[in-house]
C-alpha cells in the first residue's frame, strides 16, 4: 500500500500545475464530506452568537477592505 501511494503521489507531483490544483481540490473536498456534526452545529451557533452581537450594537462590524489590506500586510 505505502508503494502504490507513493508511485501515486510520484505521478501527481509530475501533473502540469492546473491539474495539481484540480486534484488537490478533489481530494480535500473529500475528506470535508466527513464533517463532524458536532462541530457543524457549534459553528452554527458560533455565527448567529455573532450576528446576534452585531445586529443588537454590542460589537461593531470591520469593513472587509481593511480586514484584506491587513491581512495582505501581514503576509508581505
Amino acid at each position: 500500500m505505502a508503494d502504490s501511494s507513493r508511485q501515486l503521489e510520484s505521478k501527481a507531483l509530475k501533473l502540469p500545475r492546473k491539474n495539481r490544483a484540480r486534484l488537490a481540490q478533489r481530494l480535500i473536498s473529500s475528506l470535508d464530506q466527513e464533517t463532524d456534526v458536532d462541530t457543524e452545529k457549534l459553528w452554527r451557533e458560533e455565527a448567529e452568537r455573532r450576528l446576534a452581537e452585531l445586529k443588537s450594537g454590542k460589537v461593531t462590524g470591520i469593513p472587509a477592505e481593511r480586514v484584506i489590506r491587513k491581512a495582505r500586510s501581514a503576509i508581505r
